[in-house]
């Protein structure tokens, strides 16, 4: 059975980009994207989507909880890498449709499934071959 939902409904324009109601603007597959940055200095460290039912249980619990595209399920960041991720700020955006959290690491500090601490660990550059990726670190 599905719950009824907890954000509010439509806004309107106006509403969505000055109001002080939240209602997130799922994409047509149920998701919004989330921006992954760390409390201690501002870094990305990853891009997430939720659905509806991740981005309750992240306001319930206060832990990060995204949704796998890949394996179709919600997933608590960390239950099994131990990277967890306690919420200490979340900002939505002007339309409502994409979210900016702001974390504090717990286990090693890193957000990566490579074991590194960002996602984004390379750069795009490009020469006369063409775009090549370097790593940063």
């Amino acid at each position: 059975m599905t719950q009824p939902s907890i954000f509010g409904g439509d806004a309107g324009k106006r509403g969505l980009e000055e109001g002080a109601s939240f209602t997130p603007r799922f994409g047509p597959d149920g998701l919004i994207v989330c921006v992954v940055r760390a409390a201690e200095d501002g870094e990305i460290l990853m891009v997430a989507y939720m659905n509806e039912e991740a981005l309750r249980l992240t306001l319930e619990t206060g832990q990060a909880h995204y949704w796998s595209r890949s394996r179709r399920e919600i997933w608590r960041k960390g239950a099994t890498s131990g990277q967890t991720q306690t919420v200490a700020d979340i900002r939505v955006d002007c339309d409502q449709d994409a979210l900016l959290l702001t974390i504090e690491a717990g286990g090693d500090g890193g957000a990566c499934h490579t074991g590194r601490r960002s996602c984004f660990y390379r750069r795009l550059s490009q020469d006369q071959a063409g775009p090549r990726l370097t790593f940063v670190e």
